[in-house]
């Protein structure tokens, strides 16, 4: 390991010295992300750069060096994608958190990877514009959302990250600049490096740069709240509601058990009756959205209509307050399985009209390993969060390898949105394509040749990063 202070005078001669911390002048803060199993680790060094430029030659330096480095935005992942290296430095990009354009003609906005998503709202909403991706924190840095292809309950309509990343400008480990995509909504030149960088979880490049697509901001919101008897109901109404037209913003399942924690630790008020909400084992929130009132009044019949013909025991349109208490409280999940002491938050992905399949085999599985999995999930586009409460590492360690299996054999994948990051890769490594994996370690030693990105995600630090 290079000496720590030998970094440091690295670091200081391209950003000054008060830009550079190390020791226990570095927060524990930047030692770790929210993933509930992830061990934190304090690095050598922590820089804050404020420019591109900046960025590109702390990454010369550290490339000649062979220092390891992780790019932090603010820290809210999941899956241990930001935990640094002991040895290696952290690039914090809370300096670098501007607007730099809101283009209403075209629909983009440029921003820099500090940016909060609540910030990029605060600046759009006065413009009658939304960046629609909505991930749940909003206190998210976009170039993180952008770094783990973040997704969101708004997807079912707008769809992830990837498809509102129009360009980016990034640092490639040898400190040279790229510059790919940019206001044009379409390219068929060459290889789209832009899609290659959205979700490498910063294991390819550093954003420093991106171009977001925008759309209007429609004025009329509202939600229905639909219990059911049956979880399978629920899935099997989704591809209904998708196909009727209607457009959901947003279509998410919340079991039973999620939806009693939501309404008790945070005093939820939800009109609906005790009956009900003995017999509901699962609950359908619907969010419709419109330009017009008279056109969105004739949308939420149509929808509560269907919702009751698909077999919901009672369908409410629930009073505006109430309702973005409610769809707060779902961007809350994960506190409250946290707060609840869950040991793990996994975010499996399956074709939406595998969803009720794939619940069965939840069910099974934890019935085998005597473990209680909650949850809820973006039911529009099959990607199922669960909180999985097992307290023994190793029965633990079978039950998320039980349930990957499971939502891949079904044609799913191990994340939908949360990453890899250091704490799924063995699954990853274990259950994936042995060739797509080779494929992917080629393209991480043609970005990163000393593999200095981010080691220890996605793949081991040793053999390619």
């Amino acid at each position: 390991m290079k000496p720590v202070a030998e970094i440091a005078q690295l670091l200081a001669a391209v950003v000054g010295a008060e830009r550079v911390l190390v020791g226990d002048a570095i927060s524990d803060d930047y030692t770790h992300d929210e993933a509930l199993t992830s061990v934190p680790v304090r690095p050598a060094a922590l820089v804050r750069p404020g420019s591109t430029a900046q960025v590109a030659a702390i990454l010369r330096a550290a490339h000649a060096e062979r220092i390891p480095v992780t790019a932090r935005g603010a820290g809210t992942g999941l899956s241990g994608g930001c935990v640094p290296r002991a040895d290696g430095i952290v690039v914090s990009f809370e300096r670098m958190n501007r607007v730099l354009e809101v283009d209403r003609d075209n629909f983009v906005a440029l921003v820099e990877p500090g940016v909060q998503l609540d910030q990029l709202d605060a600046a759009l909403a006065p413009l009658g514009l939304v960046y629609p991706v909505y991930p749940g924190e909003y206190s998210a840095s976009l170039g993180g959302n952008v770094a783990t292809n973040a997704g969101g309950m708004r997807a079912v309509k707008y769809g992830v990250t990837r498809q509102n990343v129009l360009g980016i400008e990034a640092v490639l480990a040898t400190g040279e600049v790229i510059r790919c995509g940019g206001k044009l909504i379409k390219t068929s030149t060459g290889y789209d490096l832009t899609q290659f960088v959205v979700g490498s979880e910063g294991t390819l490049a550093l954003i420093t740069q991106a171009f977001l697509r925008l759309q209007p901001r429609l004025g009329h919101v509202a939600t229905l709240l639909a219990p059911f008897a049956t979880l399978e109901a629920v899935t099997a109404a989704v591809p209904r509601i998708v196909a009727s037209g209607v457009g959901p913003l947003v279509l998410e399942y919340i079991d039973a058990m999620t939806m009693a924690a939501m309404i008790n630790s945070l005093g939820l008020k939800l009109g609906i009756p005790e009956e009900i909400r003995g017999k509901a084992l699962a609950y359908l929130l619907v969010v419709l959205e419109g330009a017009r009132e008279d056109r969105l009044d004739e949308d939420v019949q149509a929808a509560g209509e269907l919702l009751a013909e698909l077999g919901a025991l009672d369908v409410y349109l629930l009073p505006p307050a109430s309702g973005r208490e409610l769809v707060e409280a779902r961007e809350k999940a994960f506190w409250i399985a946290k707060s609840s002491q869950a040991d793990d938050v996994i975010d499996v992905v399956v074709p939406r009209a595998a969803i009720a399949s794939f619940m069965q085999r939840v069910r099974e599985i934890a019935e085998r390993h005597a473990s209680l999995i909650a949850g809820c999930g973006h039911a529009g586009d099959g990607n199922v969060h669960m909180a999985i409460f097992q307290k023994d590492p190793a029965v633990r360690e079978r039950v998320l390898r039980s349930l990957f299996e499971a939502g891949m054999a079904l044609g799913g994948a191990i994340s939908g949105e949360h990453g890899l990051g250091r704490e799924k890769k063995k699954y990853f490594q274990a259950l994936e394509d042995p060739v797509k994996i080779e494929l992917m370690r080629r393209i991480k030693r043609a970005f990163d040749p000393h593999g200095i990105l981010n080691p220890g995600a996605i793949f081991d630090a040793e053999g390619g990063g």
